[in-house]
Protein backbone atom coordinates (compact mmCIF):
# COMPACT_ATOMS: atom_id res chain seq x y z
CA UNK A 1 0.00 0.00 0.00
CA UNK A 2 1.21 3.30 -1.47
CA UNK A 3 1.13 5.79 1.94
CA UNK A 4 2.12 9.42 0.68
CA UNK A 5 2.68 10.65 -2.93
CA UNK A 6 3.58 7.18 -4.50
CA UNK A 7 7.15 7.24 -3.32
CA UNK A 8 7.23 6.03 0.39
CA UNK A 9 5.34 2.45 1.46
CA UNK A 10 3.21 1.93 4.58
CA UNK A 11 6.64 0.54 6.05
CA UNK A 12 8.54 3.29 5.15
CA UNK A 13 6.13 6.08 6.67
CA UNK A 14 6.10 4.52 9.83
CA UNK A 15 9.78 4.84 9.95
CA UNK A 16 9.62 8.52 8.80
CA UNK A 17 7.90 9.10 11.37
CA UNK A 18 8.95 7.70 14.32
CA UNK A 19 11.99 9.34 13.39
CA UNK A 20 10.44 12.20 13.36
CA UNK A 21 9.65 11.82 16.71
CA UNK A 22 13.18 10.53 17.82
CA UNK A 23 14.47 13.67 15.82
CA UNK A 24 12.42 15.98 17.85
CA UNK A 25 13.18 14.15 20.80
CA UNK A 26 16.66 13.62 20.89
CA UNK A 27 17.27 17.24 19.63
CA UNK A 28 15.82 18.77 22.22
CA UNK A 29 17.38 16.87 24.82
CA UNK A 30 21.36 17.76 23.15
CA UNK A 31 20.31 21.53 22.99
CA UNK A 32 18.59 21.30 26.61
CA UNK A 33 21.79 21.86 29.07
CA UNK A 34 22.70 25.38 27.06
CA UNK A 35 19.04 26.68 26.82
CA UNK A 36 19.81 30.22 27.48
CA UNK A 37 21.15 32.04 24.15
CA UNK A 38 22.81 35.34 25.99
CA UNK A 39 25.20 33.16 28.24
CA UNK A 40 25.79 29.80 26.06
CA UNK A 41 26.67 31.77 22.91
CA UNK A 42 27.92 29.94 20.01
CA UNK A 43 31.67 30.72 21.14
CA UNK A 44 31.07 29.35 24.99
CA UNK A 45 29.66 25.79 23.59
CA UNK A 46 32.27 24.93 21.38
CA UNK A 47 34.41 26.28 24.36
CA UNK A 48 32.81 23.75 26.43
CA UNK A 49 33.01 20.87 23.82
CA UNK A 50 36.33 21.32 23.34
CA UNK A 51 37.38 21.35 27.21
CA UNK A 52 35.30 17.97 27.65
CA UNK A 53 37.17 17.00 24.40
CA UNK A 54 33.55 16.48 22.17
CA UNK A 55 34.46 18.06 18.75
CA UNK A 56 32.96 16.58 16.92
CA UNK A 57 30.02 16.28 18.64
CA UNK A 58 28.17 12.87 18.32
CA UNK A 59 26.42 12.38 20.88
CA UNK A 60 24.77 14.52 23.92
CA UNK A 61 26.69 17.06 25.07
CA UNK A 62 29.46 15.61 27.97
CA UNK A 63 28.64 16.38 31.67
CA UNK A 64 30.31 19.65 32.64
CA UNK A 65 34.24 19.94 33.32
CA UNK A 66 34.77 22.57 36.30
CA UNK A 67 32.05 23.79 38.17
CA UNK A 68 31.88 26.90 36.68
CA UNK A 69 30.27 25.64 33.91
CA UNK A 70 28.12 23.37 36.11
CA UNK A 71 26.53 26.46 37.55
CA UNK A 72 25.97 27.95 34.02
CA UNK A 73 24.10 25.36 32.88
CA UNK A 74 20.20 24.65 33.13
CA UNK A 75 19.37 22.31 36.23
CA UNK A 76 18.37 19.46 33.92
CA UNK A 77 21.65 18.81 32.50
CA UNK A 78 21.66 15.93 35.11
CA UNK A 79 19.07 14.21 33.00
CA UNK A 80 20.10 15.09 29.74
CA UNK A 81 24.14 14.81 29.00
CA UNK A 82 25.56 11.64 28.13
CA UNK A 83 24.76 8.45 30.52
CA UNK A 84 22.77 10.26 32.49
CA UNK A 85 20.17 9.79 29.99
CA UNK A 86 17.35 7.32 30.76
CA UNK A 87 14.29 8.59 28.75
CA UNK A 88 13.29 12.10 27.87
CA UNK A 89 13.01 14.58 30.11
CA UNK A 90 9.79 17.03 30.19
CA UNK A 91 9.97 19.98 27.58
CA UNK A 92 7.53 22.15 26.34
CA UNK A 93 9.23 21.65 22.88
CA UNK A 94 7.84 17.99 23.18
CA UNK A 95 4.47 18.43 25.65
CA UNK A 96 3.46 20.89 22.46
CA UNK A 97 3.87 17.87 20.07
CA UNK A 98 1.88 15.58 22.21
CA UNK A 99 -0.64 18.19 22.76
CA UNK A 100 -0.93 18.59 18.95
CA UNK A 101 -1.57 15.22 18.52
CA UNK A 102 -3.95 14.99 20.61
CA UNK A 103 -5.63 17.81 19.30
CA UNK A 104 -5.85 15.83 15.97
CA UNK A 105 -7.30 13.22 17.57
CA UNK A 106 -9.72 14.74 19.15
CA UNK A 107 -11.04 17.14 16.76
CA UNK A 108 -9.83 15.96 13.42
CA UNK A 109 -8.08 17.77 10.65
CA UNK A 110 -11.18 20.65 10.90
CA UNK A 111 -9.85 21.43 14.37
CA UNK A 112 -10.42 25.56 15.15
CA UNK A 113 -8.38 27.91 16.83
CA UNK A 114 -10.84 28.03 19.66
CA UNK A 115 -10.75 24.33 19.95
CA UNK A 116 -6.38 24.25 20.48
CA UNK A 117 -7.38 27.07 23.41
CA UNK A 118 -9.96 24.84 24.86
CA UNK A 119 -7.65 21.93 24.88
CA UNK A 120 -4.90 24.18 26.11
CA UNK A 121 -6.89 24.83 28.99
CA UNK A 122 -8.15 21.54 29.83
CA UNK A 123 -4.30 19.61 29.36
CA UNK A 124 -1.84 21.94 29.65
CA UNK A 125 -0.82 22.76 33.20
CA UNK A 126 -0.56 26.63 32.96
CA UNK A 127 2.97 26.94 34.52
CA UNK A 128 4.22 24.84 31.98
CA UNK A 129 3.92 27.66 29.48
CA UNK A 130 6.19 30.60 28.59
CA UNK A 131 6.09 33.86 26.98
CA UNK A 132 3.49 34.06 24.20
CA UNK A 133 1.72 30.92 25.30
CA UNK A 134 1.30 31.91 29.02
CA UNK A 135 0.57 35.02 27.55
CA UNK A 136 -2.46 33.37 25.43
CA UNK A 137 -3.29 30.93 28.11
CA UNK A 138 -4.12 33.98 30.46
CA UNK A 139 -6.24 35.61 27.92
CA UNK A 140 -8.26 32.31 27.41
CA UNK A 141 -8.81 32.32 30.97
CA UNK A 142 -10.00 35.57 31.08
CA UNK A 143 -12.57 34.84 28.39
CA UNK A 144 -10.92 36.79 25.36
CA UNK A 145 -10.65 34.69 21.78
CA UNK A 146 -9.14 34.59 19.13
CA UNK A 147 -7.67 36.87 17.56
CA UNK A 148 -7.34 38.43 20.53
CA UNK A 149 -5.94 35.78 22.77
CA UNK A 150 -2.79 36.62 20.78
CA UNK A 151 -2.56 40.15 20.36
CA UNK A 152 -3.71 41.70 23.77
CA UNK A 153 -0.85 42.58 26.56
CA UNK A 154 1.49 39.97 24.27
CA UNK A 155 5.01 41.27 23.31
CA UNK A 156 6.20 37.62 22.38
CA UNK A 157 3.91 37.50 19.54
CA UNK A 158 7.44 36.65 16.74
CA UNK A 159 8.81 34.47 18.84
CA UNK A 160 9.47 30.97 18.65
CA UNK A 161 6.32 29.60 20.59
CA UNK A 162 4.24 28.62 17.39
CA UNK A 163 6.95 27.44 15.36
CA UNK A 164 8.15 24.67 18.34
CA UNK A 165 4.28 23.61 17.98
CA UNK A 166 4.37 22.97 14.33
CA UNK A 167 6.03 19.76 13.66
CA UNK A 168 2.66 17.11 14.34
CA UNK A 169 1.15 19.19 10.97
CA UNK A 170 3.66 17.85 8.91
CA UNK A 171 3.97 14.55 10.25
CA UNK A 172 0.89 13.87 9.75
CA UNK A 173 1.21 15.76 5.84
CA UNK A 174 4.02 13.46 4.42
CA UNK A 175 4.69 15.19 1.34
CA UNK A 176 1.70 17.47 1.31
CA UNK A 177 3.83 20.98 2.95
CA UNK A 178 0.59 23.29 1.93
CA UNK A 179 -1.81 21.24 4.01
CA UNK A 180 0.83 21.34 6.78
CA UNK A 181 1.12 24.59 6.57
CA UNK A 182 -2.95 25.45 7.02
CA UNK A 183 -3.19 23.42 10.17
CA UNK A 184 0.11 24.89 11.66
CA UNK A 185 -1.50 28.47 10.97
CA UNK A 186 -4.80 27.67 12.77
CA UNK A 187 -2.76 26.66 15.74
CA UNK A 188 -0.12 29.41 15.92
CA UNK A 189 -2.60 32.70 15.36
CA UNK A 190 -4.18 31.31 18.83
CA UNK A 191 -0.71 33.19 20.61
CA UNK A 192 0.98 34.63 17.73
CA UNK A 193 1.28 37.35 14.46
CA UNK A 194 3.14 37.85 11.08
CA UNK A 195 6.43 36.16 11.69
CA UNK A 196 5.76 34.29 14.43
CA UNK A 197 3.06 32.46 12.61
CA UNK A 198 4.83 32.37 9.30
CA UNK A 199 7.97 30.41 11.06
CA UNK A 200 5.07 27.71 12.22
CA UNK A 201 3.97 27.72 8.73
CA UNK A 202 6.98 27.51 7.79
CA UNK A 203 8.07 24.55 10.05
CA UNK A 204 5.48 22.32 9.30
CA UNK A 205 5.91 22.90 5.87
CA UNK A 206 9.67 21.49 6.28
CA UNK A 207 8.74 18.51 7.97
CA UNK A 208 5.95 17.73 5.48
CA UNK A 209 8.75 18.59 2.26
CA UNK A 210 10.91 16.24 4.32
CA UNK A 211 9.04 12.99 3.76
CA UNK A 212 9.93 13.82 -0.21
CA UNK A 213 12.17 16.13 -0.91
CA UNK A 214 15.64 14.17 -1.84
CA UNK A 215 17.93 16.39 -0.09
CA UNK A 216 17.80 19.16 2.69
CA UNK A 217 18.00 22.25 0.24
CA UNK A 218 14.87 21.04 -1.67
CA UNK A 219 13.10 20.93 1.32
CA UNK A 220 13.99 24.30 2.56
CA UNK A 221 12.91 25.48 -1.04
CA UNK A 222 9.76 23.95 -0.91
CA UNK A 223 8.99 25.12 2.88
CA UNK A 224 9.64 28.57 1.95
CA UNK A 225 6.31 28.56 -1.18
CA UNK A 226 3.81 28.50 2.16
CA UNK A 227 5.23 31.61 3.39
CA UNK A 228 5.55 35.60 2.18
CA UNK A 229 8.11 35.86 -0.12
CA UNK A 230 8.62 39.17 0.94
CA UNK A 231 8.22 38.44 4.79
CA UNK A 232 11.44 38.66 6.86
CA UNK A 233 11.92 35.26 7.71
CA UNK A 234 11.27 34.49 3.72
CA UNK A 235 14.51 36.88 3.47
CA UNK A 236 16.15 35.42 6.23
CA UNK A 237 15.99 31.63 5.17
CA UNK A 238 16.82 32.47 1.46
CA UNK A 239 19.87 34.36 2.86
CA UNK A 240 21.11 31.60 4.76
CA UNK A 241 20.67 29.50 1.31
CA UNK A 242 22.40 31.48 -0.37
CA UNK A 243 25.64 31.61 1.72
CA UNK A 244 25.30 28.16 1.26
CA UNK A 245 25.50 27.63 -2.05
CA UNK A 246 28.58 29.96 -1.74
CA UNK A 247 30.79 28.02 -0.09
CA UNK A 248 30.83 30.39 2.92
CA UNK A 249 31.78 28.13 5.91
CA UNK A 250 29.05 27.39 8.94
CA UNK A 251 31.05 29.56 11.43
CA UNK A 252 31.11 32.36 8.51
CA UNK A 253 27.10 32.38 7.91
CA UNK A 254 26.14 31.99 11.40
CA UNK A 255 28.21 35.13 11.85
CA UNK A 256 26.72 36.73 8.91
CA UNK A 257 23.29 36.27 10.18
CA UNK A 258 23.68 36.97 13.55
CA UNK A 259 24.87 40.95 12.27
CA UNK A 260 22.11 41.21 10.39
CA UNK A 261 19.21 39.96 12.68
CA UNK A 262 20.68 41.82 15.76
CA UNK A 263 18.41 43.17 18.42
CA UNK A 264 15.60 40.78 17.84
CA UNK A 265 16.93 38.69 20.95
CA UNK A 266 17.33 34.85 21.29
CA UNK A 267 14.03 33.75 21.49
CA UNK A 268 12.96 35.08 18.35
CA UNK A 269 11.42 33.41 15.34
CA UNK A 270 13.49 34.93 12.71
CA UNK A 271 17.56 33.88 13.85
CA UNK A 272 16.56 30.65 15.20
CA UNK A 273 15.38 30.03 11.83
CA UNK A 274 18.20 30.84 10.78
CA UNK A 275 20.22 28.65 13.09
CA UNK A 276 18.23 25.77 11.81
CA UNK A 277 18.56 26.38 8.22
CA UNK A 278 22.02 26.26 8.64
CA UNK A 279 21.98 23.47 10.84
CA UNK A 280 20.67 21.73 7.93
CA UNK A 281 22.26 22.59 4.84
CA UNK A 282 25.32 21.78 6.31
CA UNK A 283 24.35 18.77 7.79
CA UNK A 284 23.81 17.67 4.30
CA UNK A 285 21.37 14.79 5.28
CA UNK A 286 23.47 13.45 8.27
CA UNK A 287 21.30 13.13 11.45
CA UNK A 288 24.13 13.49 14.30
CA UNK A 289 25.86 16.84 12.48
CA UNK A 290 22.99 18.28 11.72
CA UNK A 291 21.13 18.19 15.16
CA UNK A 292 25.20 19.31 16.38
CA UNK A 293 25.42 22.19 14.13
CA UNK A 294 22.30 23.35 14.99
CA UNK A 295 22.76 22.86 18.47
CA UNK A 296 26.52 24.79 18.29
CA UNK A 297 24.32 27.57 16.56
CA UNK A 298 23.19 28.67 19.92
CA UNK A 299 20.42 31.06 20.44
CA UNK A 300 17.00 28.59 21.74
CA UNK A 301 19.03 25.69 21.76
CA UNK A 302 16.39 22.93 22.57
CA UNK A 303 13.92 24.04 20.42
CA UNK A 304 16.31 24.50 17.08
CA UNK A 305 17.43 21.26 17.94
CA UNK A 306 14.14 19.63 18.25
CA UNK A 307 12.83 21.16 14.85
CA UNK A 308 15.92 20.14 13.15
CA UNK A 309 16.07 16.92 14.65
CA UNK A 310 12.66 16.34 13.25
CA UNK A 311 13.15 16.93 9.59
CA UNK A 312 16.76 15.72 9.83
CA UNK A 313 14.71 12.33 11.51
CA UNK A 314 12.11 12.26 8.88
CA UNK A 315 14.84 12.42 6.21
CA UNK A 316 16.73 9.29 7.01
CA UNK A 317 14.12 7.44 9.25
CA UNK A 318 14.07 5.89 12.22
CA UNK A 319 16.49 2.80 11.97
CA UNK A 320 19.00 5.34 10.45
CA UNK A 321 19.18 7.31 13.78
CA UNK A 322 22.12 6.55 14.97
CA UNK A 323 21.96 4.19 18.39
CA UNK A 324 23.76 6.37 20.85
CA UNK A 325 20.62 9.04 20.08
CA UNK A 326 17.90 6.95 20.28
CA UNK A 327 18.60 3.75 22.50
CA UNK A 328 19.18 6.25 26.10
CA UNK A 329 15.41 7.44 25.33
CA UNK A 330 14.38 4.16 26.42
CA UNK A 331 11.25 4.28 24.47
CA UNK A 332 9.68 7.22 26.80
CA UNK A 333 8.61 10.55 27.22
CA UNK A 334 7.51 12.89 30.40
CA UNK A 335 5.28 15.13 29.35
CA UNK A 336 2.96 17.64 31.49
CA UNK A 337 0.18 17.19 29.25
CA UNK A 338 -2.44 15.33 31.31
CA UNK A 339 -2.66 11.78 30.77
CA UNK A 340 0.14 11.72 28.38
CA UNK A 341 2.96 11.24 31.12
CA UNK A 342 5.14 8.12 30.65
CA UNK A 343 3.58 7.50 26.86
CA UNK A 344 6.10 5.45 24.64
CA UNK A 345 7.54 7.16 21.74
CA UNK A 346 6.27 4.33 19.60
CA UNK A 347 2.89 4.55 20.47
CA UNK A 348 3.07 8.31 19.66
CA UNK A 349 4.48 7.47 16.46
CA UNK A 350 2.24 5.02 15.62
CA UNK A 351 -0.81 6.90 16.77
CA UNK A 352 0.72 9.62 14.50
CA UNK A 353 0.97 7.11 11.62
CA UNK A 354 -2.21 6.26 11.61
CA UNK A 355 -2.93 10.17 11.10
CA UNK A 356 -1.10 10.44 8.35
CA UNK A 357 -2.55 7.66 6.78
CA UNK A 358 -6.40 8.67 7.21
CA UNK A 359 -5.31 11.94 5.26
CA UNK A 360 -3.86 10.34 2.15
Amino acid sequence: MTATTGTTTATGLADRILGGWLGRIAGNMLGKPVEQGEVWTRDRIDRYLRATDALPLTDYLPGPPTEDEERALRPEWRYCVRGRVHGSCRDDDVDYAILGLHLLETHGFGFTTEQVGDLWLLRLPYLQTFTAERAAYRNLANGLRPPLTATYDNPYQEWIGALIRADVHGWVSPGAPRRAAALARKDAVLSHTGNGVYGAMWAAALVAAAFTAPTPREAVDEALTVIPAGSRLARTVRRVTSLHESGLPWEDTLATLEKETAGLGWIHTIPNAAVITAGLLYGDGDFSRSVALTVRGGLDTDSCGATAGSVAGVMCGAAAVPDQWKEPLEDTVRSAVFGFDGVRISELAERTLRLAQAEV
